[in-house]
């Protein structure tokens, strides 16, 4: 009997296969190599295998693809419940199986090699402005201990800079400033490679007719604008904003029961670089919206700021879902006349 639904579970070296027919019967149970994955797959009929969304998933789910068979991706967590007692790559395989034949399951879009290669630009830009935040802690805590202290900020590290560059200072020991001074060049070396990645990605968004449209939406730069196209892909994968922000993790996190609604904070769901892009992005807003916007000044009346920053970042997830599924640009809302 041939297979029709395959769960694969993915690993490193060892791969995990369990497979059904069309009635849901057990036929086939199988450990592969890395290197038997498409010799395996190349001499089965077409049929549906189910991944989780893991590490290398996008790859093999193209590379399955390109012989024939339907792949469908799952988020982890929704494959866990169907795992039965003891975890193994067994039972994983079997719960991957049993979770893709269910109909109310939400599977994730095949990302392509450019997606993926965008999201790597952001991943390594990321790890970049992670290593730019210890160096400057790190010449800030130096240099506490000989009683030099700056501003908080960033920006305020120059004067730091500054006092280590000066040959007449004397108030860090020569061998001190020497070790110092290699943090320094470390910290200029990182911000140039930043500086380099958020001009590839400046250029990727002016090259990209939805990046484009995107940046036409207040509190969305270059870096949100190809994070968001990278990451989601075709947008009508979403029902809608309201969906959208909630695969965001920017919507309450509910604990209801008998007919009670309890909501509590936002639920931290989904990708949280692109959640903490739109959470920047709206802080940024929300300083030239403070005035001008009568929607944010009667949010920040009733909610405090970190309530407001997040709606706010709410609702530009929700104009971006819109912009990419209508392919229009960002309309600005007409202001309501005084006393309407």
């Amino acid at each position: 009997m041939q297979p029709t639904i395959i769960g694969l579970d993915l690993a490193k070296s060892v791969f995990q296969v369990h497979a059904v027919d069309e009635h849901g019967t057990v036929i086939l149970t199988k450990r592969l190599r890395r290197d038997g994955v498409r010799t395996f797959f190349a001499n089965l009929p077409a049929c549906i295998v189910g991944m989780e969304a893991c590490a290398s998933a996008h790859f093999w789910a193209r590379e399955i693809s390109r012989l024939g068979h339907t792949v469908r991706l799952m988020p982890p967590q929704y494959v866990k419940p169907y795992v039965k007692r003891h975890k193994n790559d067994q039972a994983d395989a079997e719960a991957i199986c049993e979770a893709v034949q269910r109909p109310s399951m939400r599977f994730v879009p095949i990302k392509t090699e450019e997606q993926q290669s965008t999201l790597v630009i952001h991943r390594v830009r990321e790890t970049l402005v992670r290593q730019k935040t210890q160096l400057i802690n790190a010449l800030r805590g130096h240099l506490a201990e000989f009683g030099i202290v700056a501003p908080q900020g960033a920006q305020k590290v120059t004067q730091l800079i500054a006092q280590l560059a000066d040959p007449g200072d004397e108030q860090v020991p020569a061998a001190a400033k020497a070790v110092l001074r290699v943090l320094v060049d470390q910290l200029r070396e990182t911000e140039r490679r930043v500086s380099d990645l958020d001009g590839q990605l400046a250029e990727q968004a002016k090259r990209d007719e939805t990046c484009r449209r995107l940046l036409t939406i207040p509190g969305i730069g270059p870096i949100v604008a190809t994070a968001l196209v990278a990451t989601i892909g075709d947008a009508n994968a979403f029902r809608s904003g309201r969906h959208l922000a909630a695969w965001l993790g920017l919507v309450p996190r509910q604990n209801s029961s008998g007919g009670k609604e309890r909501l509590g904070g936002i639920s931290k769901a989904g990708d949280g670089y692109l959640r903490r892009m739109l959470v920047h992005g709206a802080r940024a807003l929300l300083r030239w919206w403070r005035t001008s916007s009568p929607w944010v000044a009667k949010l920040l009346e009733r909610r405090p700021v970190n309530v407001a920053v997040v709606a706010l970042a709410n609702k530009t997830a929700r104009i971006a879902w819109a912009v990419m599924t209508r392919g229009e640009t960002y309309r600005r809302p007409e202001p309501v006349p005084t006393g309407a």
